[in-house]
């Protein structure tokens, strides 16, 4: 049988879980390497830094070699190394010493998401379909999907199984999906944008072109509206509205990542009878609201609906900008889609951090930390409004 290119598109799926898999299990784990292995808090920050690190290397690389890039053998590779990371997860530590084990393990976490996150968008973007930026969309639903699966899974399986205990099992048995990806991308069709046909444009020529910034200060927004409330939202939960931990993951981070996965799903299934920047501008300013009724509601349940809110709103921020900067820009190609990768890993990263430190000047209040947050979804608002303005005087001359 013919593999066409709905197998590519769902081999594409499994790799937006697998990067779900490879970026949300390492800190549900993290408190147990703390006591397993004794590691300080610094060298679990450490951790953290080299898998961020590690994706943001592989963005620049695929960005500068993009047209050198063998496209399958990079899908194939990058599912690999995912799988080898949880393995190492498990293994690592006690093949080498504990912190170099897991150092070594989150490398290789590190780089196979890198690599999912450069190939998988601008691998659907050329396959023969009509309705791309709700395929986007759908297609980053499924992340969501990992996320909360991730989340949801792991609590059960240490609610019934010590985690001092059983914890190696669980890298163990989610290696299982980037290792079938591998074997996927190894016979599905790939398909190249037709722009990488021709040549692709340079980075320095894509660096000339001022939408390609106002693109790349907005994904940097995106990333940063959607991983400040994601990465802050439990501890919120705990701490400022005083419920328990179980609790505070299931309203805060899972349901968060619930909603996003519905809004890309909506998105993804209706998006011919919608427009996307207006769309996203509802979003943007969806997002403050809910940013602030997290931050100044007088009730938990409020607040939670706001974090909850947030997840919704942000849904469509990543694979919007996406879909707009392939739709504006022709012939940016893979070393385009890598560069905003960079952005919005470069989000993903400093958001959460100067919210963190925002909170730390008002003794760890993060009401505080989620009403400054505001500045990024109001950035990403002013850019669609600027960019509407000028589309809008372009069709009038």
């Amino acid at each position: 049988m013919k593999l066409t290119h709905r197998a590519t598109m769902l081999a594409c799926y499994n790799g937006y879980i697998t990067q779900a898999i490879s970026i949300n299990l390492a800190p549900l784990l993290y408190l147990t390497f703390q006591k397993n292995f004794s590691l300080s808090l610094s060298q679990i920050g450490s951790l953290i830094a080299f898998n961020f690190l590690t994706q943001l290397f592989i963005d620049f690389f695929a960005s500068f070699f993009s047209e050198r890039i063998n496209l399958r053998f990079c899908a194939v590779f990058a599912h690999l190394m995912a799988s080898v990371g949880l393995i190492g997860l498990a293994v690592f530590p006690y093949l080498f010493a504990p912190y170099p084990g897991l150092l070594i393990a989150v490398c290789c976490l590190g780089v196979g998401g890198g690599f999912t996150e450069v190939l998988i968008s601008p691998l659907i973007e050329a396959c023969p379909i009509e309705g791309k930026s709700g395929n986007m969309s759908f297609l980053h639903s499924f992340y969501c999907w990992g996320q909360a699966g991730v989340v949801l899974f792991s609590s059960v399986y240490f609610y019934f199984f010590t985690p001092d205990l059983y914890w190696h099992y669980l890298p163990l048995f989610w290696a299982i999906v980037p290792f079938v990806g591998a074997i996927a991308f190894c016979f599905v069709p790939i398909y190249r944008l037709p722009s990488e046909e021709q040549g692709e444009r340079e980075v320095i020529k894509l660096f000339r072109m001022p939408i390609f910034w106002c693109f790349l200060l907005m994904m940097f927004c995106a990333g940063a509206s959607e991983m400040t409330m994601a990465q802050w939202a439990s501890d919120f939960a705990e701490s400022a509205l005083g419920v328990s931990k179980s609790v505070g993951d299931l309203a805060g981070p899972c349901m968060f990542a619930f909603l996003m996965g519905i809004a890309r799903l909506l998105y993804g299934k209706y998006s011919e009878k919608l427009n996307l920047e207006r769309l996203m501008v509802w979003c943007c300013s969806l997002c403050i609201f809910s940013y602030l009724l997290a931050a100044v509601a007088s009730t938990p349940a409020f607040s939670l609906i706001g974090c909850a809110l947030c997840g919704f709103s942000v849904g469509i921020f990543w694979p919007g900008v996406l879909s707009r900067a392939a739709a504006s820009i022709h012939g940016g190609g893979i070393a385009m889609f890598a560069l905003l990768a960079v952005a919005g890993d470069i989000g993903c990263l400093s958001g959460p951090a100067i919210a963190g430190a925002v909170a730390e000047l008002f003794d760890g209040n993060l009401r505080y930390a989620f009403c400054f947050a505001t500045v990024f979804p109001l950035i990403h608002l002013l850019l669609l409004l600027i960019r509407g303005k000028r589309a809008e005087k372009q069709e009038k001359g």
